[in-house]
């Protein structure tokens, strides 16, 4: 047996602590984008990060398509299953999903392809299946109205404390902008639901998103975005989005480690790109069961960090090792 040389001993710690440091954790699967590959899905208009399977992403088509929720594993970018919701008539304009505090899943049937003239919308509330497969879900749906009259909207969003519903119209017209509207304390599933105008927001949105500790909101249209701190429920605005050009940028979700956001656009085999979050992460505190502050220089970052100065050590040693042979076979 030859002798165990100092420099394979440097090579097998270089080996274990890059082992040791481990790959990143199962919140950041997708959080470097995926492509969606299904063939069905032409016109993603909403995107929500899954509670319950790490890695999978929940969105729909637009418009008329059908009373369906896809599945998208972000690691390949196919659909794991494919949720046929019943109970909810006919879908007219499907535009956004959310998950909420009681991990139920939120579609918001809120687009108006009448410029704003439908009288009410609809929300579809369902539970999240805890096993992946096709399958079909009987949903609960909710009459919507705003008090100030009929809206055409994109974004809606489920504050992840409070559980409490936000819808942002896309409308920014000579008689009246865009503005958040806050839903009733509780929904009702036989009555109307009312939506009241909130802050004013000077954007045309196409989709928004609670952080998963719920401190912030962003919301993106097709060539910018806003940040706001929502402190005591009302948006104060913090910075702007760098929101990738897209073929026609329609959702928006935050990574459920809260450090990143994710972009989709409509169109066959779209891309769901990443985004920064400007001044840092958001924690993960109640949004997806974490901890809150896992941003730069916490355990979220810290595992690809680590993971990373692992693997480079291991390189650095293994060229010690094979530059080390060659020096010695020229030197014979």
């Amino acid at each position: 047996m030859r002798p165990f040389s100092s420099a394979s001993a440097v090579c097998l710690a270089a080996l274990t602590l890059a082992l040791a440091a481990g790959p990143a954790s199962a919140e950041d699967i997708g959080a470097g984008g995926f492509t969606i590959e299904d063939p069905r899905i032409t016109e993603s208009s909403g995107l929500a990060a899954s509670r319950q399977h790490p890695g999978v992403y929940w969105t729909h088509n637009d418009s008329d398509d059908g009373a369906f929720l896809y599945a998208v594993d972000a690691r390949t970018g196919k659909t794991v299953a494919t949720l046929t919701l019943t109970g909810v008539g006919s879908p007219r304009d499907v535009e956004a999903v959310s998950v909420g505090a009681d991990g139920n899943l939120y579609v918001g049937d809120i687009g108006d392809n009448l410029g704003g003239t439908w009288k009410h919308v609809w929300i579809y509330k369902l539970p999240e299946p805890k096993r992946l497969a096709d399958r079909t879900v009987k949903a609960t749906q909710y009459t919507v109205t705003y008090e100030d009259g009929p809206r055409d909207a994109e974004a809606m969003m489920v504050h992840p404390k409070t559980g409490r519903l936000y819808i942002v119209d896309k409308q920014k017209d000579d008689d009246k902008d865009a503005a958040l509207y806050i839903g009733p304390a509780e929904l009702s599933p036989t009555g109307m639901n009312v939506f009241k105008r909130g802050a004013t927001i000077d954007l045309w949105v196409t989709d928004g998103a609670f952080s998963p500790d719920g401190e912030r909101l962003a919301l993106r249209g097709y060539f910018g975005g806003i940040l706001y701190d929502w402190g005591n429920g009302v948006p104060k605005r913090t910075d702007t989005l760098s929101v990738p050009l897209q073929r026609q940028g329609e959702s928006l979700t935050w990574t459920p480690d809260g450090t990143g956001l994710l972009y989709g656009s409509e169109g066959r085999g779209s891309e769901v790109e990443p985004g920064k979050v400007p001044g840092g992460s958001s924690g993960r505190s109640g949004g997806s069961g974490g901890d809150k502050g896992t941003g730069p220089g916490s355990s979220a970052s810290g595992e690809d960090t680590n993971y990373s100065m692992g693997v480079l050590t291991l390189a650095i040693a293994l060229g010690v090792v094979f530059g080390g042979k060659r020096l010695l076979r020229g030197r014979r």
